[in-house]
C-alpha cells in the first residue's frame, strides 16, 4: 500500500467505476480502489500508470480505509439494491464518526433514506448521488446529482464540481473536448447539492423517467417519417440532424441522426432495420411512474412510455397479432416536407408536456418528503453530461428564475407561447398517426395531459357521481368549500355495494 494518502475511495471497478475513478484521478485528485476480484483492481491499476492525481489499488476493504485522508470519502459503485447493502454492512464498521460514504449507483431514493439513516445512526454521513451520462460522461463528465447532510456536500464539493460536465456559462451549451489526462478547464459545473437524504437519487430517478418519455417521443416521430411519409432511415437522419440545430438541439436527436445512417456490417442494410424491435429497462422509469400513482400526480407521457417498452417486448404476441388485426392503409398526399416540421411541432410540445410532468413530480415530492428543491439550479445541472441534456432545459432554467414557485411548466409565458404557436401541428400529427394507424402513445398522452390540464371542468363529475351511486363514495359540490362531502340518497338502496 502507498504511503501516500488519498483524497477519496470507490468500491466498485465495473466501467463506470472505472471511468468514474479515471475522472477523478485526471483532475489531481489521488484516488484508492478496490474490487471485490483483485485481479479486475490489479488490470485496471497496470493500464493506467500514470495520471495526474494518481491510483492507489487496494486488496482489502481495511486497507483501502486506511489509504485514505480523514473525513474518509468513499464511493460505491456497484448493482444498485442487496449488493450496496452488503457493501456498506462490511464497510461501516472500518469507519470513523464523520466518514462519507457516496452511492453512486442508480438507487431507489427509499432505500437512499434508510440507509442515510442508519449510517446517521453510527455517526457517519451518507449521500445518495445520482450520476447521469453513461460511461462516457462517468469518464469525462457527468452530471452529478447529490442529496445528503449539507456539511457532507462541503466536503464532497471540490471533488463534484471538479469531475462534472460543464457548459458555457452565457449560452449553456456543453463544452466538449476532454481527453484522457485533459480535463475540460473553465465553464458552470453540472451539479449542485440537490437537498436532505434521498433527494438526489430521487430527482436522478425522474430525469431517468423523462428520459423514457423523450427517447420514446423521438421514436414516435420516427414511426410518423418512416409509416406516413415513407421515409428511409438515411432520409430521415437527415431531419434530424437539422432538428439538432434548432429548439430540439439535444444529445437524443443528435444520436438518433448518427443511428439512422449507420449501416449494419455484415448486411449492409440500414442498421436500424436490423435491431429487433424490443426494448429492454433497468427499471427507473417504473419507478418513476409507480411515484407519481402513489403521491397521486398525473405523469402519464412518462408511464406510457414505459408501457410501450412493454408492449415492444411481446414481439410473438405482435407477430402473431399482425395477421389477424386489421387497421388503416397508410396514406399521404400533402407537402412531405410541411408535415415533417409538424412532426417536429408535434415532438416538441410532447417534450415540453413530459418535462412539466417530471418537474410537476418533483414538485410534488418536495412536499411529501419535506424538502426544498432548486428546480431552477436542476434544470442547470441536466444541460450538460447526462442524457437528457439539451438546449431547451436552458428555457426551463430561465422559467424558474422568473417564478421560484411556478406550479408547472405549462404556465410559464415562454412555454405557453411555445405551445400556442406549434398546437395547431401537434393536433393534426396526431389525426393524422390515428389516421394511418401509426402507434403514438407519448404524442397522444401528452396532448391529453395539456387539454386535460387546461380545462376548468373534467367530466370526473360523472364519475364522482357513479362512485356515489354504487359505493357511496360521497362527493363535493360546486356550491361549497373543498373539503366538505355530500351523499345522494339514490334508488334502490338495497343494492350491492362495490368498491373499484
Amino acid at each position: 500500500m502507498s504511503q501516500q494518502l488519498s483524497d477519496i475511495g470507490l468500491i466498485g471497478l465495473a466501467v463506470m467505476g472505472q471511468n468514474l475513478a479515471l475522472n477523478i484521478a485526471d483532475h489531481g485528485f489521488r484516488i484508492s480502489v478496490y474490487n471485490r476480484t483483485t485481479a479486475t483492481m490489479e488490470k485496471f491499476i497496470a493500464e493506467n500508470p500514470e495520471t495526474p492525481g494518481g491510483l492507489s489499488g487496494e486488496k482489502t476493504l481495511e486497507g483501502l480505509v486506511a489509504s485514505i485522508k480523514r473525513p474518509r470519502k468513499i464511493i460505491i459503485l456497484v448493482k444498485a439494491g442487496g449488493p450496496t447493502d452488503a457493501v456498506i454492512d462490511s464497510l461501516a464498521p472500518l469507519l470513523e464518526a464523520g466518514d462519507i460514504v457516496i452511492d453512486g449507483g442508480n438507487a431507489n431514493w427509499m432505500d437512499t433514506i434508510r440507509r442515510e439513516r442508519a449510517l446517521k445512526a453510527k455517526g457517519l454521513r451518507f449521500v445518495g448521488s445520482g450520476v447521469s451520462g453513461g460511461e462516457e460522461g462517468a469518464r469525462f463528465g457527468p452530471s452529478l446529482m447529490p442529496g445528503g447532510d449539507e456539511a457532507a456536500w462541503k466536503e464532497i464539493e471540490p471533488i463534484w464540481k471538479a469531475i462534472a460536465a460543464k457548459v458555457d456559462a452565457v449560452t449553456g451549451k456543453p463544452i466538449e473536448g476532454a481527453k484522457p489526462g485533459k480535463p475540460v478547464v473553465g465553464g458552470v459545473p453540472c451539479t449542485t447539492h440537490i437537498g436532505p437524504d434521498g433527494a438526489g437519487h430521487y430527482v436522478k430517478m425522474v430525469h431517468n423517467g423523462i428520459e423514457y418519455g423523450d427517447m420514446q417521443m423521438i421514436c414516435e416521430a420516427y414511426a410518423l417519417m418512416s409509416g406516413v411519409l415513407g421515409m428511409a432511415p438515411a432520409e430521415a437522419s437527415e431531419v434530424f440532424a437539422e432538428w439538432n440545430r434548432g429548439v430540439l438541439d439535444s444529445f437524443l436527436i443528435e444520436i438518433t441522426a448518427d443511428i439512422l445512417q449507420q449501416k449494419d456490417p455484415a448486411t449492409g442494410r440500414p442498421f436500424v432495420d436490423v435491431v429487433l424491435d424490443t426494448a429492454g429497462q433497468k427499471g427507473t422509469g417504473k419507478w418513476t411512474s409507480v411515484s407519481a400513482l402513489d403521491m397521486g400526480t398525473p405523469a402519464p407521457t412518462v408511464a406510457e412510455a414505459v408501457f410501450a417498452r412493454y408492449l415492444s417486448a411481446v414481439k410473438e404476441e405482435r407477430v402473431a397479432a399482425s395477421k389477424v388485426l386489421s387497421g388503416p392503409a397508410p396514406g399521404f398526399s400533402g407537402d412531405k416536407k410541411a408535415f415533417a416540421q409538424a412532426i417536429h411541432d408535434a415532438l416538441y410540445c410532447s417534450k415540453i408536456c413530459a418535462y412539466a410532468q417530471g418537474f410537476q413530480l418533483m414538485r410534488a415530492a418536495q412536499g411529501e418528503y419535506n424538502w426544498k428543491l432548486p428546480f431552477g439550479e436542476i434544470a442547470k445541472i441536466f444541460r450538460g453530461g447526462c442524457i437528457i441534456r439539451a438546449r431547451f432545459l436552458q428555457k426551463i432554467t430561465e422559467a424558474y428564475e422568473r417564478n421560484h414557485d411556478l406550479a408547472n411548466l405549462l404556465l410559464d409565458p415562454y412555454f405557453k407561447s411555445e405551445i400556442d404557436r406549434c398546437q395547431s401541428n401537434w393536433r393534426m400529427v396526431i389525426g393524422q398517426a390515428a389516421a394511418n394507424g401509426v402507434a403514438a402513445p407519448t404524442f397522444y398522452s401528452a396532448l391529453a395531459y395539456y387539454d386535460g390540464y387546461r380545462s376548468e371542468r373534467l367530466p370526473a363529475s360523472l364519475l364522482q357521481s357513479q362512485r356515489d351511486y354504487f359505493g357511496a363514495h360521497t362527493y363535493e359540490r360546486v356550491d361549497q368549500p373543498r373539503g366538505k362531502f355530500f351523499h345522494l340518497d339514490w334508488p334502490e338502496p338495497s343494492r350491492p355495494q362495490l368498491e373499484v
